[in-house]
């Protein structure tokens, strides 16, 4: 049960890793209750699929949930967790 849990934790990774162009789904999201709130009302709650637009360095980090366009910095990428969609 414990390699279970370690297993499916070890397969979440940050938003801020998936390349230009790949899908993922919201695990949650890891930063304080301000946060976690704004996300929320932008659509990021658990299971909701994500694609990204645009993953350059240097530049803005886009993504489409929901039919909706919008950039992230890439901070706020990191802090939300996803897995392969």
């Amino acid at each position: 049960m414990i390699q279970k849990v370690v297993e499916e934790q070890s397969l979440d990774r940050p938003l801020s890793a998936v390349k230009t162009g790949g899908k993922a789904r919201v695990v949650r999201v890891d930063a304080g209750r301000g946060l976690n709130n704004r996300l929320a009302s932008m659509g990021f709650v658990p299971d909701v699929e994500i694609s990204v637009v645009s993953n350059g360095h240097p530049g803005p980090f886009v993504v489409v949930i929901k039919d909706v366009k919008m950039a992230l910095g890439r901070g706020v990428a990191h802090k939300i967790l996803v897995k392969s969609a």
